[in-house]
């Protein structure tokens, strides 16, 4: 997307979207690109540890996903912040559970989302981000800024170290690592929205305690990069994703988004049962956003 000036008005050209369905049934990420109300983001559900099933054979990462996605990129209230756009999400995702019998203080059943939303004004980026849902900033004189926290980051560590140690043990089939390491995911969910753990999207109204937001100058931004953890590049043992998003950056510039995701892809295919590269599924949902601030 770019902002052409020209004549004292603001044109909005369309950003470089894509969204790619990972080995689950359904692509739990959601897009969010309204370009009347500025407002553009990335969406990543995840199924709950209990399974649910909706009347149309859905996942309930697939449901929220699609739910906050349609509240924050359908609001025209331009009064509202992006942290009550997801608060009005997060409140209609409880609702939701609740008609659907989910027992929300069981967090294995609960259904979630990470998210990264941002409103472009013509002086400031506003932004709001949850979980693992990352915003990159690239500026003129060809600087990149990471301007959101991996909150997952230390969680999967722990998870990937599980994997990791099933794979030592001999097992290797992903099947088997993940019933190894399932009792690990569990845990992790319990630190949806607490201390020590990561804000998540998920019907508790203290994800706000835990979310990322905030404005900076758009002066000098050239681009934005906003992307789920899908894109993430799988990691040899021992190796954390808590620094990745810098890396993942600079190659979407140097190759392109479309590319970038292909080659990614490939790298995913090369080993199908996660033993190389400790991870929890062959291939994530991918989705992102590039957007173009050149002015003219």
């Amino acid at each position: 997307m770019e902002f052409n000036r020209k004549g004292g008005q603001l044109t909005i050209l369309k950003p470089t979207t894509i969204t790619q369905r990972g080995v689950g049934a359904w692509n739990e990420d959601a897009l969010i690109s309204n370009a009347s109300a500025r407002i553009y983001g990335v969406i990543d559900g995840a199924t709950s540890i209990v399974p649910y099933t909706g009347l149309g054979g859905e996942t309930g990462g697939y449901l929220a996903s699609q739910l906050i996605a349609r509240i924050c990129g359908e609001s025209a209230d331009a009064e509202l912040s992006l942290m009550e756009l997801l608060a009005q999400a997060n409140n209609a995702l409880r609702q939701t559970m609740a008609e659907a019998g989910i027992q929300m203080e069981r967090k294995e059943e609960v259904w979630s989302a990470c998210s990264v939303l941002v409103r472009i004004a013509p002086k400031w980026i506003e932004f709001a981000q949850t979980g693992d849902c990352m915003l990159a900033v690239y500026y003129t004189d060809g600087t990149i800024r990471i301007v959101t926290n991996d909150q997952l980051a230390h969680v999967d560590d722990r998870t990937k170290a599980v994997w990791a140690a099933g794979i030592e043990a001999g097992l290797t089939t992903r099947a088997e690592l993940w019933e190894h390491s399932k009792a690990q995911i569990a845990e992790g969910r319990a630190f949806a929205n607490a201390d020590g753990g990561y804000s998540v999207i998920n019907g508790d109204p203290a994800f706000a305690d835990y979310a990322e937001f905030g404005r900076f100058s758009r002066t000098n931004v050239q681009a934005l990069l906003l992307f789920s953890d899908g894109l993430y590049i799988p990691k040899p043992l021992g190796e954390s994703d808590k620094e990745s998003a810098i890396g993942i950056a600079s190659l979407v510039r140097e190759m392109g988004l479309p590319r970038y995701i292909e080659w990614l892809t490939a790298l995913e295919e090369s080993d199908p049962d996660c033993t190389q590269f400790p991870r929890m599924k062959k291939s994530d949902d991918k989705t992102a956003i590039w957007i173009n601030l050149s002015e003219f």
